[in-house]
């Protein structure tokens, strides 16, 4: 019961979470939207049947949430890469991926899917922010397809509490439940793509420790932690992001709105997103002593310089991160990894996107510039890693 307040749901709990979700009239809009010519009492009839068998969040991905995904990136992308080279060839291991965060929505529901075509026999509990779940049928969803909630803006005192729930919650997902997680690297997702672990999650993640274990490396080795590098093409979010920095840099006190948050999921899921590839990092558990006789107060930020470097090797890069980044340096200096074809594809790519973003007193070169950066600094991490 400690965890009843952001935990997924149990098994037992799933039928009942199932019927509150069909019977939802927000919920019911969305269907009727997706499928106008069926009378409610089928549709609710056909997913019902669907539901047959399903027992376990696990069964609900396999049988609901499986086919959605495929048929998005079948829709969506140029395909997805799942290179898992790296990891251990026993695949009955637990770990909690650590990854860099480019979607709100389709970063776990990619890996959820790449890890039972790979064989996994299970898929990951992924964290999601309490100000995404904005609609009580999106709570429902998300719980069951194994989603824990991460509370957002609340005091410090607060954010202490729910920091040491969450924790004792993966650590205990990990150890007896025996799930993977999947968590983001800091909170909320690079806008411009500069990717960074926070000091703060590897803290968040050490503190649900059992109290035997002192020292920070033994309490993060406990969760088999991996560095997971993602890595999209193109970013469908990428003129949102970039008209969300330009707001954030001419009113200091700007604020996200439900609504552009759900423009962001939206824009997310069915935006085009080219080629997508995944890179598993060796688990930390392999190096993580060599950092272990650090004070605690050095331990933390060397740990996420070097789970950045696995990350940032990780990355899968295209002829638009070369394309961008000489378009920033003025030069051609990565000619040799793209052609006149990919430069122009990628010209009218960002022409389109930037003619997308509506804002008053809009900033054409500013926003561009965004978009170039969110394109070029995957290339530069790399090369600045070797």
């Amino acid at each position: 019961m400690e965890f009843d307040e952001i935990r997924p749901y149990e098994p037992e709990e799933m039928e009942q979470a199932f019927n509150d979700l069909i019977h939802d009239r927000q919920f019911s809009l969305l269907m009727k939207g997706l499928v106008p010519w069926l009378p409610k009492s089928v549709r609710n009839g056909v997913l019902k049947l669907a539901f047959v068998g399903v027992k376990t969040p696990l069964d609900f991905q396999k049988r609901f949430m499986k086919p959605i995904v495929k048929y998005i990136i079948r829709r969506h992308t140029d395909g997805t890469v799942f290179d898992d080279a790296c990891l251990p060839q026993d695949k009955g291991l637990r770990y909690t991926f650590v990854s860099n965060h480019r979607d709100i929505v389709l970063d776990s529901a990619f890996l959820d899917l790449l890890l039972i075509q790979a064989g996994y026999p299970t898929t990951v509990e992924i964290g999601i922010g309490d100000n995404l779940l904005i609609y009580p049928w999106i709570k429902r969803l998300v719980r069951m397809n194994k989603a824990f909630t991460v509370r957002r803006g609340l005091s410090p005192k607060e954010t202490l509490r729910s920091s040491q729930l969450m924790s004792r919650y993966i650590h205990y997902a990990v150890t007896k439940k025996e799930e993977n997680l999947w968590i983001s690297q800091r909170e909320g997702r690079a806008k411009d793509s500069n990717d960074r672990t926070q000091d703060s999650v590897l803290k968040m993640l050490a503190m649900g420790a059992p109290d035997e274990l002192k020292d920070p490396a033994d309490r993060l080795r406990e969760l088999n932690i991996v560095p997971l590098t993602i890595s999209y093409e193109f970013d469908p979010c990428d003129y949102l992001k970039a008209q969300e920095l330009q707001e954030r840099r001419d009113n200091p006190a700007f604020k996200k709105s439900r609504q552009d948050d759900l423009d962001n999921m939206k824009t997310g899921i069915f935006g085009y997103k080219g080629r997508v590839h995944y890179h598993c990092a060796q688990p930390v558990n392999q190096w993580i002593d060599e950092l272990s006789e650090l004070p605690k107060t050095e331990f933390y930020s060397a740990m996420a310089h070097r789970m950045d470097k696995a990350i940032h090797q990780g990355y899968q890069l295209f002829p638009c991160n070369y394309i961008a980044l000489d378009n920033l340096n003025g030069t051609t200096a990565y000619a040799a990894h793209y052609t006149n074809a990919d430069r122009q594809r990628f010209e009218s790519y960002l022409s389109g996107q930037l003619a997308k973003i509506t804002i008053p007193n809009k900033d054409e070169a500013f926003l561009r510039e965004c978009m170039l950066n969110m394109y070029a600094n995957p290339l530069r991490n790399k090369l600045a890693v070797g």
